[in-house]
This record gives C-alpha cells, structure tokens and sequence, in this order.
C-alpha cells in the first residue's frame, strides 16, 4: 500500500500544500506580487499542464505506463519526449513554480529545486536504471541525445 502512496502526485501535492501553508500563514510580509510576476505564474502552470498532457498523450500512444515504479513496456521517444526525457516531471516543477508566483509565497520559492531533487532521486534515477536495462543501447543513445529535464 505504500508503493502506491510513494507516487510523484503525492509527491507534488505535498509541496503544493507547504507552499500554500507558507502563503496563508507566514508570508512575513514579503512580496513579490505585480502583474508580470502574476503572469509569468499563470504562464508557467498554463504550460506545464501543456507539457504534461502531451506526455501523457505519447505514452497512451505507445502504451506504456505511467506510473513509475512499473517497468516500462516501450521506450517513447517520440514527440515531446524528444526535448526532455522527464516532461511530466518537469512540467509538475512548472506548475509548482507557477502556483508559487500566483501566491505570492515568495518563502516557498526554494521549494521548487527541492523537489526537482527528491523527483530525481526518488523517481527519474530508478526509472532511468530500469529503462536502462530493459532497452540497453536504445536507451543509452536516447540518454546522448536527450537531456534529462530540458
């Protein structure tokens, strides 16, 4: 049962919710609050939701899972998956990083690389091994020629 809780949803709800808890109850007065800010937020959630449908577009077309503690039954590369190995994680930071601006929880900011980092570590190095083995060459090249998140 909690395999299934340790899934980068919860993951980024949990940090969704810090950031959120950091607006509500300890902004400390600092702001960073103009409508270019506003906007840059509602651009990178807006785009982010973007990049994650289209990955999950490819990954049905290719049928093969999303959820990453299963092994993958092809290796997509197509599409979005051509500028970024990892576009549904990236796009999940996106939306952090753009809910964060909408709040105006200017203390919450350093949350964004922390989650890249627990992303990494907890889910993207072990899908990675998997792929790895699974689709040896195939993949090694893909790993050359694509970079990790952008």
């Amino acid at each position: 049962m909690l395999k299934w809780l340790d899934i980068p949803p919860v993951w980024f709800a949990g940090f969704v919710v810090l950031a959120w808890q950091q607006k509500t109850h300890y902004s400390m007065s600092l702001t960073i609050e103009t409508p270019i800010v506003s906007l840059l937020g509602g651009l990178l959630v807006g785009a982010g939701l973007v990049l994650i449908a289209l990955a999950f577009y490819e990954l049905r077309r290719h049928r093969t899972t999303v959820i990453p503690h299963l092994t993958a039954s092809a290796l997509v590369t197509s599409g979005i998956y051509k500028r970024s190995r990892n576009p549904i994680y990236l796009g999940d930071a996106m939306i952090l990083t753009g809910l964060i601006l909408n709040w105006d929880a200017v203390l919450s900011l350093p949350l964004v690389p922390i989650f890249v980092w627990v992303i990494e570590r907890r889910f993207i190095l072990p899908e990675e091994d998997r792929l790895r083995r699974k689709f040896v060459a195939h993949f090694t090249r893909y790993a050359q020629q694509t970079r990790r998140w952008v």
